[in-house]
């Protein structure tokens, strides 16, 4: 009995193949986004919670009263090892690092890194595993380094590679040979070899290197060590916050102590909570994304196979008058369906191999392929065969098949109570879906334009930037200083400029800056960035008063600082022109310092946040720099970057030159938004096709069951026009209906996205309108190219049909 099933199932399936194309095609579009992004949700899931005793592990982020005070992820250097040490009952185990870059060099292959300088205990209080060498003793000597696996055959070919020497740079241009100990697995996604989506580090240092590399972490003085616990079996956060008050009461001083907070969070929630919750928002946002995608396309199913099963009623009589039964008629209408739902399913599954490179590529991560997934995970396609299929054949196999012999023979439509108001809140569904998508694409989509498009406070244009090797003496700062010049002579070249941060929201630190002669306690919290007399020519910011330390190339006193409006404004000054000359102190600092001048208020980093007080101090003042920026002339950028590569390896052999142009580094400080962004457009993309599938397979059937009406129409003198008109009347309803739903739907939730913002874009009726207006016009052109063609047909066969 099943295997007659399948066949007149099937049977019909090719019969109405054009209805089963549209079902199948929606169908299977909406299960494979869905599953895609389900999957990319799922990794993002599993960051962290592959750590030993991964519920055990927290990191130790500072709460300051005032946030320019600190960094949220860095603590007190001496903190992790003291909650170990005075507390064994509570912490089993610790890790603490300090991030840095420098130049790796094996051979001719030099690179810059991302390094960790951290405690041994590293491999084993996590879990990472070691493919060749000893973990017990892997971190222990000074001149050891723990590799990936990726960086083994970056630079080895081979990961078996114990034994061999990496040449590695410090900060003071010095170069030494470490000795590669281990070769570790590479790491699944976690917070400690990967903290933030911008640093990726692959190369482990021991604590006993730190001299070389100039740092100094195991005291209480440095506030920018990242720090890690790893809590006793039983024992909560809470527990701890007594201990830490305690050891921040004995070793910091009390004007920190009364502004800091130090706070343990779990590191299987610290990735997804991290940035105001930046990535928990974006894998809400995909997943209600991906759920209503998937609820049109099962919609869309539905709604067809519930307009299409009128048409068989007499099939059902006559199988009824030839004996059949009802329950043999329930299992057969269910049958086609879930039939043509593991078709769709099984199309779908293709669809997700082949698709999930593109996703990769939009969102900028991998998306793991099927069987890197867990066996749940494989078992929803089957549920939503089961449901779905269920769900569609549940009108055509208990309504239809109900119907006596006599009425499913005559087979008028009047007969049969269609759900009219069922179809159309469906469909009304559809749209309102589709416009909020719509909606959020293109709200997303001026957010994102404001961002590189808005007045930034400086001139991006043109400008690259890149490391360079670090001699963090006088002496490195004058070499430094002589590269630039002879950098900056290039006739591709308009400015150079030597520097500790560019744009991007990394900045040295921050200080507590008040006027002389003033009390300590009137000092203002403000950005520390280093750099030279150059740096507002390269960047094109514009100064409010005063210069830029000194004239361009007669830099004569390193006491001289340059802050911003804003900084200018909280130490009290009402215009930029009193402020310069005035003299100020940085607090716990006996030097007295000079305003030189005062910038015009610029974004250093991100738009989520308003400009911040900045204070800039000149590198010769702390000898301390990263990068070379470089004011390019409009031309041909190819020839000017190939003639900056020239000049590098020619000044600066052995270093690699790793630029980046300050709209990629930008793109890198909105790689959320971006990627939202992306995932908006293709949403959209499939929430339109669905929704003009079925409405399309909608509009055929209603033209199939009123092919008859039309020739009578057309007897009775209507008009094309008018015909078109009808069915525009019935489809256009229900587009407005929607719009009222979907405007203030969408409305409240870009709104609630924007709040996130604080230079953000106004919400217009533009958004609004143009999609609507774009829903309604793409319905139009259907409508009108499928009844034209049964309105322009001869009436007198349209009055033949039955």
């Amino acid at each position: 009995m099943f295997r007659n099933y399948i066949k007149i199932a099937w049977r019909n399936i090719i019969k109405q193949r054009f209805y089963s194309l549209l079902n199948i095609i929606g169908l299977s579009t909406g299960i494979a986004f869905t599953m895609l992004i389900m999957a990319y949700v799922w990794k993002e899931l599993q960051v962290n919670a592959r750590l030993r005793h991964a519920d055990r592990q927290y990191i130790i982020l500072s709460k300051w009263k005032d946030p320019n005070m600190g960094y949220e992820l860095a603590t007190f250097g001496g903190l992790p090892k003291a909650l170990k040490e005075g507390y064994p009952s509570l912490v089993t185990n610790y890790y603490r690092f300090d991030g840095i870059t420098s130049t790796v060099s094996k051979d001719e292959k030099h690179f810059r890194e991302g390094l960790q300088l951290g405690d041994s205990t590293l491999l084993k209080m996590y879990g990472f595993k070691v493919l060749h060498g000893d973990v017990n003793t892997a971190l222990n000597n000074p001149d050891a380094v723990v590799i990936t696996a990726g960086k083994a055959m970056k630079y080895f070919g081979s990961t078996d590679v114990t034994g061999q020497t990496l040449t590695v740079e410090s900060f003071s241009g010095t170069k030494q040979a470490f000795t590669v100990s281990a070769v570790m697995e590479q790491p699944a996604p976690n917070s400690i070899t990967n903290l933030s989506q911008h640093s990726d580090n692959e190369f482990f240092f021991p604590l006993s290197a730190a001299s070389f590399f100039g740092r100094q972490i195991d005291n209480w003085n440095n506030t920018y060590i990242v720090g890690f616990v790893e809590l006793a079996a039983g024992v909560s956060p809470a527990a701890l916050n007594k201990p830490m008050q305690q050891l921040i009461k004995q070793n910091i001083p009390p004007d920190v102590a009364a502004n800091f907070t130090p706070q343990l969070v779990s590191l299987r929630d610290y990735y997804l909570e991290a940035n105001n919750g930046l990535v928990k928002r974006m894998l809400f946002i995909l997943s209600a994304i991906a759920l209503f995608i998937l609820l049109m396309a099962v919609i869309n199913f539905i709604n067809m196979s519930i307009s299409r099963s009128a048409s068989r009623m007499k099939e059902i009589g006559i199988r009824k008058v030839l004996g059949g039964l009802r329950k043999q008629l329930v299992g057969q209408f269910l049958a086609e369906s879930v039939i043509l739902v593991s078709v769709a399913t099984g199309i779908a599954m293709m669809l997700y191999l082949c698709a999930r490179p593109l996703l990769a590529g939009i969102l900028g991560k991998t998306v793991p392929g099927i069987t890197e997934l867990p066996p749940y995970f494989i078992a929803c396609p089957f549920i939503l065969i089961l449901i779905t299929g269920l769900a569609a054949g549940l009108y055509p196999a208990f309504v239809l098949s109900s119907l006596g012999s006599i009425d499913s023979l005559k087979g008028k439509l009047t007969t049969v109570k269609e759900n009219v108001l069922l179809r159309r809140s469906l469909l009304v569904f559809q749209f309102i879906t589709a416009a909020i998508v719509l909606i959020g694409a293109f709200v997303i989509s001026k957010q994102v334009h404001l961002f590189f498009s808005r007045d930034l406070g400086y001139n991006k244009d043109y400008v690259v930037s890149a490391q360079v090797p670090r001699d963090w003496t006088p002496t490195g700062v004058a070499r430094m200083e002589g590269i630039r010049r002879q950098f900056a002579a290039l006739p591709q070249v308009q400015q150079a400029t030597l520097s500790y941060e560019v744009p991007d929201g990394n900045n040295a630190g921050s200080f507590a800056l008040y006027r002389a002669g003033a009390d300590s306690t009137t000092a203002v919290t403000t950005y520390n960035l280093y750099a030279d007399e150059y740096y507002a020519s390269a960047y094109g910011i514009p100064m409010a008063a005063g210069e830029f330390f000194n004239r361009e190339g007669a830099f004569r006193d390193s006491s001289r600082l340059v802050i911003n409006e804003t900084q200018a404004r909280a130490m009290g000054w009402k215009y930029p022109q009193d402020a310069v000359g005035s003299q100020v102190k940085i607090v716990n600092v006996q030097m007295l310092f000079t305003i030189a001048g005062v910038t015009k208020d610029f974004h250093f980093g991100s738009m989520q946040q308003a400009v911040q007080p900045i204070t800039f101090m000149h590198t010769r003042l702390s000898n301390t720099f990263r990068y070379l920026s470089f004011k390019l002339k409009p031309g041909n950028m190819s020839a000017a970057v190939n003639a900056l590569q020239k000049e590098w390896n020619t000044l600066m052999p052995g270093a690699a030159f790793e630029y980046r142009f300050m709209d990629e580094t930008l793109e890198r400080l909105y790689q959320s938004e971006l990627q939202l962004k992306q995932a908006s457009y293709t949403a959209t993309a499939l929430s339109l096709i669905i929704v003009l599938l079925g409405v399309m397979g909608m509009i055929s059937l209603s033209i199939q069951k009123r092919t008859k009406e039309i020739g009578i129409r057309k007897v009775l003198g209507s008009s094309i026009s008018g015909i078109v008109a009808l069915f525009l009347k019935e489809f256009l309803s229900v587009i407005v209906i929607a719009g009222m739903i979907a405007c203030p739907l969408g409305y409240l939730i870009m709104q609630q996205w924007l709040n996130d913002y604080v230079y953000r874009i106004n919400l217009s009726a533009q958004p609004f309108l143009v999609t609507m207006l774009l829903l309604a016009l793409v319905t139009t052109v259907l409508i009108i190219l499928q009844t034209m063609r049964t309105a322009l047909a001869n009436p007198m066969k349209s009055l033949r049909t039955e």
